[in-house]
């Protein structure tokens, strides 16, 4: 379940204007909720690592990893890798299986006829693989290299069926609007991106919008209550 774009938008100008602090308009709004909602995504990756190394709990719901998996379970897809004509490197999915439009973030596993888990190499060890019998790639155990988003396959010999999954990156947040009669901003939700998170990252979303629009408002008294906000919040989490 995404979190409603809407409502976080309503409740970000109900916040400010209470206080009569300021008003942030839908165009502000969209570049810092895409801004927060890329933090907040790229967070998981270090709450992830760091909660490798720390034992976890049996209970239900309880376990951190198994829940900032989830949370990243949204944006995990696959798709094909395509030979380039004339080079020697498959490109990176623009599509996904599921015939969705993406935009690639970070590579998982790349798979060979759907079956075999293509081993991964760095330059040196990919440059060198061939030169003895034991670790030489072939079509039941292929290796490949990484680098500026494309990916060399050994042997050389496979063309095709080359899938990778994979994260893909966050729609940007849009709140759509139609402008009224009196000049008034009016919700278009057929125009509007909802955030892709987790729903239990709203009150996250909302707080580091607020720090935001203090800066853009240039209000340190919001800037400085949000930030504490923000803070606790995560301490809360970590604890």
């Amino acid at each position: 379940m995404a979190i409603n774009v809407n409502t976080v938008y309503q409740t970000v100008l109900m916040i400010l204007n209470k206080e009569q602090r300021g008003y942030m308009t839908p165009t502000e709004f969209n570049t810092v909720a895409t801004q927060v909602q890329l933090e907040i995504f790229e967070k998981y990756f270090d709450d992830l690592n760091q909660q490798l190394r720390v034992p976890q709990t049996d209970t239900d719901y309880a376990d951190r990893q198994e829940n900032i998996d989830e949370k990243l379970a949204i944006f995990k897809t696959l798709g094909d890798a395509t030979l380039v004509p004339n080079t020697n490197y498959f490109s990176l999915p623009t599509a996904d299986s599921y015939g969705s439009d993406v935009v690639f973030y970070r590579l998982g596993n790349v798979l060979y006829n759907e079956e075999k888990v293509v081993q991964r190499l760095d330059r040196r060890e990919f440059y060198y693989a061939n030169q003895s019998k034991l670790t030489k790639p072939s079509t039941i155990n292929p290796a490949y290299l990484y680098e500026n988003q494309k990916l060399f396959i050994k042997p050389t010999t496979i063309t095709d069926k080359i899938k990778v999954d994979y994260i893909r990156k966050p729609n940007n947040v849009v709140w759509g609007f139609a402008t009224g009669s009196l000049g008034q901003y009016e919700h278009q939700g057929s125009l509007s991106t909802d955030f892709e998170l987790h729903v239990s990252e709203q009150a996250e979303v909302i707080l580091k919008i607020l720090l935001y629009s203090g800066i853009i408002i240039r209000d340190p008294n919001v800037v400085q209550t949000a930030a504490a906000l923000v803070q606790a919040d995560e301490t809360n989490k970590k604890s």
